[in-house]
């Protein structure tokens, strides 16, 4: 299972919150774990998703750095302003078992 954590906004995000979570077991959302969705953020995550669940280290994808091996961090691909009215979303992905 692979948890999404919004770890930093830059701008603003009209969609997610600081702390807002999304849940992934397989092929599946959880949505009852889920506080928010977000079309534009899923096309970053994907396919970093499927490699973390299937046990690639986020060092190996260079998502994180030697101090933090357990995290990796992806970005949506909004860039906010002074391009869009909206905002960048970091987020923080772990596998969680």
């Amino acid at each position: 299972m692979i948890e999404i954590e919004v770890h930093e906004i830059r701008g603003r995000c009209p969609i997610f919150k600081v702390g807002d979570r999304i849940v992934v077991e397989g092929p599946r959302i959880v949505l009852e774990q889920t506080d928010a969705l977000c079309i534009h953020a899923l096309t970053a995550l994907l396919h970093f998703i499927t490699a973390l669940e299937h046990g690639v280290k986020p060092i190996e994808l260079d998502l994180t750095t030697e101090e933090d091996p357990e995290n990796a961090f992806v970005q949506c691909p909004d860039p906010g302003r002074p391009f869009t009215c909206g905002g960048t979303v970091i987020f923080r992905l772990r596998k969680v078992r």
